[in-house]
């Protein structure tokens, strides 16, 4: 699921408001996925494999119906048609690949191709190091917001966790423009209570646009 255009274009004026008051550099992206994690459908066949094995096994033994030459190439045949299977089903739809990949591989994978963009964007080259990134990535339901070197004297880090708490519950439901909006505004809110405002001098130095990315590194 993509933002439509209509969707785009509202985040992209409220991501130019929020500069506009705070004199910051935001950037909104939304990543399809952040790596082709190769190894579930690998991991997904092997189940596959294995749970035929111990159905193939478990009906031979309880019909009393092992006949060598025969039934050496069924099960054969079923036990790789069940990991073929599965594993299909792991490369066509997400929420099944995502049984077969690491919660700490994911989370980590998101961290670095946040911290990647981050500096390919250039949001670590703007005036007074003050560039922002909202990430949120589908596949692995995650949200990661990476802050420059300028903010660390007003804001801490559980302010920022509690931001990204807000935008993680929005997305596990589904709602990936919510969850956008909601960080937006609450980072927009957090940085005029620490005291961030415009400065007239200041450039629009980043395009407002939200990024919308398929990943995969």
């Amino acid at each position: 699921m993509r933002l439509t255009e209509e969707e785009q274009s509202v985040l992209s004026r409220r991501v130019a408001g929020l500069e506009a008051r705070t004199g910051t550099q935001a950037v909104a992206a939304v990543i399809g996925k952040s790596d082709s994690y190769p190894e579930a459908p690998w991991k997904a066949f092997a189940l596959g494999a294995a749970l035929a094995v111990l159905y193939s096994t478990a009906r031979s033994l309880i019909a009393h119906d092992w006949e060598v030459a025969d039934s050496a190439l069924q099960y054969a045949v079923v036990i790789l048609g069940s990991g073929a299977g599965l594993a299909l089903l792991a490369v066509l739809f997400e929420p099944v690949a995502r049984r077969f990949t690491d919660r700490r591989r994911r989370d980590l994978e998101v961290t670095q191709y946040a911290k990647a963009l981050f500096f390919d964007r250039g949001l670590d080259r703007t005036r007074g190091r003050i560039g922002i990134l909202l990430l949120v990535s589908l596949f692995e339901r995650k949200v990661v917001i990476l802050a420059d070197d300028g903010f660390e004297a007003r804001i801490e880090r559980d302010d920022w966790q509690r931001l990204t708490d807000r935008m993680t519950l929005l997305l596990s439901r589904g709602n990936i423009t919510g969850a956008l909006h909601a960080g937006v505004e609450g980072l927009e809110a957090l940085l005029l209570e620490r005291g961030y405002r415009v400065d007239e001098s200041a450039a629009d130095e980043l395009p407002n646009a939200v990024l919308q990315v398929k990943g995969e590194r």
